[in-house]
C-alpha cells in the first residue's frame, strides 16, 4: 500500500471518527421528565442535544413547536404561555430519527428553593411537616444532587418525583401554597448545608464586588484545595463528610453545579434560605488561616448590598425581571459572632443574627421581593429549629399573594413612622389591623434611647394601631429597636396573628 492510499484511508477513518463523535441521541435537558410540572402564564423554554443541524419538534397542550439544533447538536425552542391544568399531559419531542414522550406532566406554580442546611433539613426530622405530606395532592418535586464544579454547567442530576420535596421547608411551602391557590405546585429544590451565598454567586459577579473577585484569584491560584476538590469528586466510593464539608464551603462552585443548569427552566421565582454561614462578622470580610479558611465570606452588614446585586444577576440569568424572590429571615438564635460568640440574647446591641436580618429586609428595596418574617421562630441554644411548619406556611401567604393576587393578609405589623410627643415614642405601623399580643400582656421587645444611645427596655402599650413607648430614664426619646436581638422576646401581632417585623431607627 503506498503513502498516498494510506494517507487517504487514514484521513476517512479521521472523518468518520469526526462524524461519529458529532452523532448524539435526542435527549431533553434531564429537568424535562415524566411527573414534572410546567410553570403557567409565561412562555417555557425546552431544550436538550441532538445531532448536529437536526430537526426538533415539541408538542404539549395543543401546541407544535419546532427549531433546528446548531452546530454542536444543542436546541432550545418555547412553548407559548400555559393555562394552569391538575389534569395531567403528556409531551412529544421528536427529532429526524427519535421520538421521546414525557407523561403525567402538571401546569401551575414552579419554584425553586435554595439555601443552606435550615433549607435542607429533612422532611423526616420535622414531625408537624411530614404529617401534612400524605395530604398533598398535584405537588411534584426535584431534589438537585448536591455537586460542585469549576465550571458552569449545562446538566443537573435529578428527577421529578410525585409528592413533596425533602426539604421540610419546601414541603411545608408547597402544601400551603398549593391549598391558597388550588393550582399543581412544582418544587425544585437545591440546597447545601453550612453554604455562604459566596458559594451560590457566579463567577460574573466578580464585576460587581471586589472582594469576590479577590476570593476567586485566591481560589484560582489556589492548587492543593482545586486538587483536593477533583480528588473528592473522582473517588469511586464518593467523598467522605470531611470532603463534604470541604467543597460545599468553597465559592462558586455550587452554583456552577447546581444552579446553573437550572436556567432557564421557567418558574415563578426562588425561595431563599440562607444567611447563616455569613453571620459570623459583623461587617468585612475576614483574614483566615488554616483553621477558619472557611469563614472567608462577607459580613452581615455588607451582605444586604450583595444579596440585592446577586437576586439582579439571576433575574437577568434567567431573562426574567419579575422573577419572584422569597427570603427567609433568620430566625432567633442566642449566639453571637467570632468577636463574641457568648452573647446576651435579647440585648439590641450586641453583635448578633439581628443584624443580618437588617440585610435581609433591604431586599425589600427591590420589586417582586418578599420577606418571611421569624421572628418569633427559633430556638436561642440551636441554629437548626424544628419550626418549619409556620415558615412554610408564612412563606405561601406572601406568594400567594404578590404572585397569585389573592385578597389576603399576608404579613405582619411593618414600621411605618416614629412621632416623637414630649417623653414618649408613638410607632405607627403598616399592616396593624387588630393589632394586639399574642399572650394578652403588654408588648414586649421595645427597647428606647436618647441622644447618648444608653438603650433602656421600654415601657410599651398599644393604643389602636399604634404602640406607645416610655421609660422613666429617658426623658428626650429619639430612637427605638425592636425585636433587634438574637433572640428576642416578642409577642406583638396583628388581627391574622402574623408577628411584627423587627426594626432599628438607630
Amino acid at each position: 500500500m503506498n503513502n498516498q492510499v494510506l494517507n487517504t484511508l487514514t484521513l476517512l477513518l479521521l472523518l468518520t471518527k469526526s462524524v461519529l463523535s458529532f452523532s448524539q441521541e435526542l435527549k431533553p435537558s434531564n429537568l424535562f421528565g415524566d411527573n414534572m410540572v410546567l410553570q403557567q402564564g409565561v412562555a417555557v423554554p425546552v431544550w436538550g442535544l441532538s445531532s448536529p443541524n437536526d430537526s426538533i419538534t415539541v408538542t404539549f397542550s395543543n401546541q407544535n413547536k419546532s427549531t433546528l439544533a446548531d452546530s454542536n447538536g444543542k436546541w432550545m425552542l418555547k412553548l407559548e404561555p400555559l393555562q394552569a391544568n391538575k389534569t395531567a399531559g403528556e409531551m412529544i419531542i421528536k427529532s429526524k430519527s427519535s421520538e421521546i414522550k414525557i407523561k403525567n406532566i402538571l401546569v401551575g406554580e414552579v419554584w425553586i428553593c435554595s439555601g443552606q442546611s435550615n433549607m435542607q433539613m429533612n422532611v423526616d426530622n420535622v414531625p408537624d411537616v411530614k404529617a401534612i405530606t400524605p395530604l398533598s395532592e398535584n405537588i411534584r418535586s426535584f431534589d438537585v444532587k448536591r455537586t460542585v464544579s469549576f465550571e458552569e454547567e449545562d446538566e443537573v442530576t435529578g428527577k421529578w418525583q410525585l409528592g413533596n420535596s425533602s426539604s421540610a421547608v419546601a414541603s411545608a411551602f408547597s402544601y400551603y401554597l398549593e391549598q391558597l391557590g388550588d393550582i399543581p405546585v412544582g418544587i425544585i429544590h437545591a440546597s447545601w448545608g453550612s453554604s455562604s451565598i459566596e458559594a451560590w454567586m457566579p463567577r460574573d459577579m466578580e464585576n460587581d464586588f471586589m472582594y469576590f473577585k479577590n476570593i476567586m484569584y485566591d481560589f484560582d491560584k489556589d492548587m492543593m484545595t482545586r486538587n483536593t476538590i477533583k480528588k473528592s469528586l473522582n473517588a469511586p466510593n464518593g467523598w467522605s463528610q470531611k470532603e463534604d464539608v470541604f467543597m460545599r464551603r468553597q465559592p462558586n462552585i455550587i452554583y456552577n453545579a447546581m444552579m446553573h443548569p437550572l436556567i432557564p427552566f421557567a418558574c415563578r421565582g426562588l425561595v431563599w434560605y440562607q444567611g447563616e454561614r455569613n453571620t459570623r462578622y459583623i461587617s468585612g470580610v475576614p483574614t483566615v488561616n488554616e483553621t477558619n479558611w472557611f469563614h472567608r465570606v462577607i459580613g452581615m452588614q455588607e451582605y444586604s448590598d450583595v444579596l440585592q446585586q446577586w437576586i439582579l444577576n439571576y433575574r437577568k440569568k434567567w431573562q426574567n425581571d419579575t422573577m419572584h424572590f422569597a427570603i427567609v429571615m433568620l430566625p432567633g438564635y442566642g449566639k453571637g459572632t467570632v468577636k463574641k460568640p457568648d452573647i446576651d440574647p435579647e440585648n439590641p446591641t450586641e453583635e448578633s443574627f439581628a443584624w443580618m436580618r437588617a440585610s435581609q429586609l433591604k431586599a425589600l428595596n427591590l420589586p417582586n421581593t418578599s420577606v418571611v418574617n421569624t421572628i418569633d421562630l427559633g430556638d436561642v441554644d440551636n441554629i437548626h429549629p424544628k419550626d418549619k411548619l409556620p415558615i412554610g406556611e408564612r412563606l405561601a401567604l406572601l406568594v400567594a399573594k404578590n404572585t397569585l393576587n389573592k385578597p389576603i393578609i399576608a404579613e405582619g405589623p411593618m414600621l411605618k413612622s416614629v412621632e416623637v410627643s414630649e417623653n414618649k415614642l408613638i410607632i405607627h405601623f403598616k399592616n396593624s389591623n387588630g393589632l394586639k399580643t399574642t399572650d394578652g400582656e403588654t408588648p414586649k421587645g421595645f427597647w428606647i434611647a436618647d441622644s447618648t444611645k444608653k438603650w433602656k427596655m421600654a415601657d410599651a402599650k398599644i393604643e389602636g394601631e399604634t404602640v406607645i413607648l416610655s421609660h422613666n430614664d429617658v426623658n428626650t426619646p429619639l430612637y427605638v429597636r425592636y425585636a433587634f436581638a438574637g433572640k428576642p422576646n416578642v409577642n406583638l401581632v396583628n388581627e391574622e396573628n402574623l408577628p411584627a417585623y423587627p426594626f432599628k431607627t438607630r
